[in-house]
C-alpha cells in the first residue's frame, strides 16, 4: 500500500459552506466580540440538540466543565474564601478512563480525584464500581462522568446511584454530542452537562463549548462568571471571581453553520464504524462495545485486540517498544505500520490512575480499592479494566472523501485486502496496514 500523499489525521473535521456565511455575517455586522446573534443562536440550538432548558456557549469544553464544577461545589460546601478552590480538600469520583480534561476542573478548584475503573462492556465509568466507592467513601457529593469515543455507557444507573447517595453528577459529553441511552440525549443526565465544538469532534467550531442546565439559576450564574463575574453596575464592579470562558460570536458563526449536519456526521461516522467492523470480521479484535438501548454518535472507531493474539509490549512514560510474533500484533505495531502510510492513529485514552500525576490517587474498582493489593506473604491480584483497554486498544484512521464530503475509512481495496491475508500472515490487520 503506497502511503498517501498527505497526511491522513486521526479525526479531521467536515465543513459545508454555511460556517462562512455566518462568520461573514459577524464580521459585516461588526459583532465579533462575545455578544451577537450567533452565540444566542448556538444556545438555542444547543439546548434544543440536548433536550434541556438552557445552554451557555463558552471557549471551550474545559471552561464548561470548570464552571459546572465551580457551582456544584458552592452548592454542596458554600462559598470559599478568595484564593481558594471551592472543592479544597473535597474527594470527587471521576472517570478514569478519558481524556484529563474531564477532571482537571475538580483539580483547578482544589478537589482531590478518586477514579473510578472501567466497565469492560462500556468502555465507560462502572456502576458497580461506583456504588462500592460510595461504601468506601461515603462523605463524597459529586462525580465527573464521561462518555468515551462518543458510546454512551450506563448514565442511568449512575445517574440513580448519585441520587441514591445525594451526589450530584457532571456530564462531560464531549464525546458524545448527537448519542442517546433510552432515547435520553447525553448531556442531558446529569446536574451538570457539558459539550465540546473542537476541531476534531463530531461538529466542530475550532474550539468552544457549552453547558447545559434545566436550571434558569445555573445559566445564569455561569453567565456571569464566564464573563468576569460583572456586576450590574456603570462601572466595573465585582463581588467573586470571574473568568473570560465567553464564546466568540466568530466561533459561534462556525458552530451555528455546523450544527445541522450533525445528524449527516453521525450517520457517516457509523457507516465508517460498520465497515470497519465488517472489515475485520474474522480477525480476534472487537470494536468500541454498543451498550443496549443506546444509539451511539460514532465520533471515534477503536479496536481491542484479543488477548491469547497480543504479541509482547512495553511502554514507559513516552516511548513504547514490542517484539514481533507471528500471528500476533499489539497497539505499538499497529500504529506504527499506520505511520508507515502517513496516516494518524492513537492508543486508547491513558487511564489517568496510570498518569504520573495521578499514581498515588485512590482507584476503586468492583472489588474496592486498586491500590495497595501487594502482600509479600500471601498472593494477590487486582482487576483493573482501563488498565487492560488500554494495553491492547486503539483508534482507528478515518479517511475522508473530501470531494463528497463523507467520511469512508480505509477502501474497500484495502479491506479486501485484510481479509484475503488473514490465513497467508496469521494476523490481517497488519498486512493490511503495512
Amino acid at each position: 500500500m503506497k502511503p498517501f500523499e498527505k497526511k491522513v489525521w486521526l479525526s479531521s473535521p467536515t465543513m459545508h459552506g454555511d460556517e462562512l456565511k455566518y462568520i461573514t455575517e459577524a464580521y459585516d455586522t461588526n459583532w465579533m466580540s462575545t455578544v451577537g446573534a450567533n452565540i444566542n443562536e448556538v444556545e438555542r440550538i444547543a439546548a434544543e440538540k440536548a433536550e434541556v432548558k438552557y445552554a451557555v456557549a463558552l471557549s471551550c469544553c474545559t471552561a464548561a466543565l470548570h464552571l459546572c464544577v465551580r457551582f456544584a461545589g458552592e452548592k454542596l460546601y458554600g462559598k470559599s474564601a478568595i484564593s481558594h478552590g471551592v472543592l479544597e480538600g473535597k474527594r470527587v469520583f471521576c472517570s478514569d478512563m478519558t481524556f484529563n480534561a474531564t477532571l482537571n476542573p475538580v483539580v483547578y478548584e482544589g478537589g482531590i480525584p478518586i477514579f473510578i475503573d472501567t466497565e469492560e462492556e462500556s468502555w465507560n465509568m462502572d456502576p458497580v464500581a461506583l456504588e462500592k466507592a460510595f461504601e468506601l467513601y461515603p462523605d463524597v457529593k459529586l462525580v465527573v462522568c464521561a462518555e468515551l469515543y462518543g458510546f454512551p455507557g450506563r448514565l442511568d444507573l449512575i445517574k440513580k446511584i448519585c441520587e441514591k447517595h445525594k451526589a450530584l453528577l457532571i456530564e462531560d459529553a464531549a464525546e458524545a454530542m448527537g448519542a442517546t441511552l433510552n432515547g435520553k440525549q447525553c448531556g442531558s443526565f446529569g446536574d451538570f452537562g457539558a459539550v465540546s465544538y473542537n476541531g476534531n469532534k463530531i461538529i466542530t467550531g475550532s474550539s468552544g463549548g457549552c453547558m447545559l442546565t434545566n436550571d434558569i439559576e445555573v445559566a445564569n450564574k455561569i453567565r456571569k462568571w464566564s464573563t468576569q463575574a460583572r456586576e450590574n453596575a456603570a462601572w466595573y464592579q465585582h463581588e467573586e471571581i470571574g473568568y473570560n470562558y465567553r464564546m466568540s460570536n466568530v466561533v459561534a458563526g462556525v458552530v451555528r453553520g455546523q450544527y445541522p449536519y450533525l445528524e449527516e456526521h453521525i450517520k457517516q461516522k457509523k457507516a465508517v464504524y460498520e465497515r470497519y467492523k465488517e472489515g475485520l470480521k474474522g480477525l480476534p479484535v472487537s470494536m468500541n462495545p454498543i451498550v443496549d438501548n443506546t444509539k451511539p454518535n460514532y465520533w471515534l472507531s477503536a479496536m481491542i485486540i484479543d488477548k491469547d493474539y497480543m504479541c509482547k509490549q512495553v511502554r514507559d512514560d513516552s516511548k513504547a517498544l514490542y517484539i514481533h510474533e507471528d500471528g500476533k500484533t499489539c497497539p505499538t505495531e499497529i500504529l506504527k505500520a499506520l505511520s508507515s502510510i502517513n496516516a494518524e492513529g492513537r492508543p486508547i485514552w491513558k487511564p489517568m490512575h496510570m498518569q504520573p500525576m495521578y499514581r498515588m490517587h485512590e482507584c476503586i474498582g468492583r472489588d474496592g480499592s486498586m491500590r495497595c493489593r501487594t502482600n509479600a506473604y500471601i498472593a494477590g491480584s487486582v482487576v483493573d479494566v482501563g488498565a487492560d483497554i488500554f494495553e491492547r486498544g486503539l483508534c482507528l484512521v478515518v479517511l475522508k472523501n473530501y470531494t463528497s464530503k463523507e467520511y469512508t475509512g480505509i477502501g474497500e481495496k484495502e479491506l479486501e485486502s485484510c481479509i484475503n491475508m488473514q490465513e497467508s500472515r496469521g494476523f490481517g490487520i497488519l498486512g493490511w496496514l503495512s
